[in-house]
């Protein structure tokens, strides 16, 4: 159970009502109306609480769970213990998110300014926004309405931000435009300066960043994560990205839909991702490449060139990933002859 000092929980809601919302399939002769009252991991889910396995490698744990129902595939349904009700679902892990955020619903800002908060008069903000102590909303700001700006966070002059966004604490934003229901985690930073200068043994000449970072609807972006300005073209954001924590992203970076950064990736100026690319832990992308829809980018990878869509790349310079293997293991047979 999630502690109920961090974790406000819905419910109970009954089987039926739980399949319905994720989508899911009862089989025949369940017990529809079975009331579950939390969600919990296999291994450690009881009486009253439902639970989901969407890998074979915790089948054992799922024979042995105790939860009084489970998230399954059809293809698993038959190793489920006795007197375990099932949801059938394609996908479970994305069944149980769906199951989960209805017993766990996200925080509804209260409608409410905190007097140290400092608002410029012409900062307009929406109704039923939760502005909390120290935050900084600069001249011409627009908030949308249901938003939560967190303590301390500094929404810069001009910036607008869409309806249902959550700005964390410490988040700073300038020359920026945010869609609706954006969700900044702690220490964000959006809209700095790129990192562009004519460099030449007289000196390193600073070139102005006159371009915005734009950035969708339904956007994810991790704590302590950056993202630079655009130099004249604008840094973009497409909308569904999910960003983790500590990744930089450099000026005149354009993102598709749907894409995924994982933490501690750093992606150079004017780089384009296409739709729904992948990039794992650690890896860096040189700029002005073309990165297709649909490519995936394994983990510490260098990438030095453009990549077609679709392809999966590892490694450092990054190369297709069955060559990356093959070299890998190579490099393990030699090194072992030379020990030898």
């Amino acid at each position: 159970m999630a502690d109920p000092r961090f974790y406000q929980k819905a419910g109970p809601f009954l089987l039926a009502d739980l399949a319905a919302h994720c989508l899911g399939n009862l089989p025949e002769g369940s017990q529809a109306d079975l009331c579950l009252d939390d969600v919990a991991p296999l291994d450690s889910a009881g009486p009253g609480q439902i639970s989901f396995l969407d890998n074979k490698k915790y089948l054992d744990a799922f024979r042995q769970s105790e939860a009084a129902a489970c998230l399954v595939r059809s293809d698993m349904a038959a190793q489920a213990p006795s007197g375990m009700e099932l949801i059938l679902c394609q996908d479970p892990y994305r069944a149980y998110a769906m199951v989960a955020s209805l017993f766990y619903p996200a925080p509804t800002p209260l409608p409410r300014v905190a007097p140290t908060a400092a608002i410029d008069p012409s900062a307009r903000i929406a109704a039923n926004c939760q502005i909390d102590p120290g935050a900084v909303i600069f001249a011409a700001a627009e908030i949308g309405a249901g938003c939560h700006i967190a303590a301390n966070a500094v929404i810069g002059a001009g910036v607008v931000i869409g309806s249902r966004c959550q700005i964390g604490a410490g988040v700073t934003i300038s020359h920026a435009r945010l869609g609706d229901r954006v969700i900044l985690h702690p220490g964000v930073r959006i809209g700095q300066d790129g990192f562009g200068f004519a460099m030449g043994p007289e000196g390193h000449l600073k070139v102005p960043q006159l371009g915005r970072v734009i950035i969708g609807d339904d956007v994810e972006i991790g704590a302590n994560s950056t993202i630079d300005r655009g130099a004249g073209p604008d840094t973009v954001i497409g909308s569904g990205c999910k960003i983790d924590n500590l990744v930089q992203i450099g000026h005149n970076v354009q993102l598709g839909r749907g894409c995924v950064l994982v933490s501690q990736v750093g992606i150079s100026g004017s780089t384009k991702l296409g739709d729904f690319v992948i990039v794992a832990g650690q890896a860096g992308i040189t700029g002005h490449l073309q990165i297709g829809s649909g490519a995936r980018i394994g983990a510490q990878a260098g990438v030095m060139r453009d990549i077609v869509a679709g392809d999966t790349v590892g490694g450092s310079p990054a190369v297709p990933m069955t060559q990356w293997l093959r070299q890998a293991a190579e490099l393990g047979r030699l090194t072992q002859k030379k020990g030898r």
